[in-house]
């Protein structure tokens, strides 16, 4: 299963990107804020905002963990 390596939202506010902010200038959707806070995986178009807004690679923010293992 894949899984967040950091937390998405804290890490955006670090960022600069507050919520509020997201929502405002329509960076991210509802949808999408509303994953990250119940840590459910976004969309790979949402990701992709977030690898440009946080400048990372997706790598650096989702992981592949083995279900049998956990």
């Amino acid at each position: 299963m894949i899984v967040y390596k950091i937390n998405v939202l804290e890490s955006l506010k670090e960022a600069g990107y507050t919520t509020t902010r997201l929502r405002k200038e329509k960076l991210l959707g509802e949808n999408a804020i509303q994953y990250l806070r119940e840590n459910k995986m976004v969309g790979t178009k949402a990701l992709d905002c977030i690898c440009k807004m946080l400048d990372m690679q997706p790598g650096n923010i989702i992981k592949y963990v083995d279900e049998n293992n956990v």
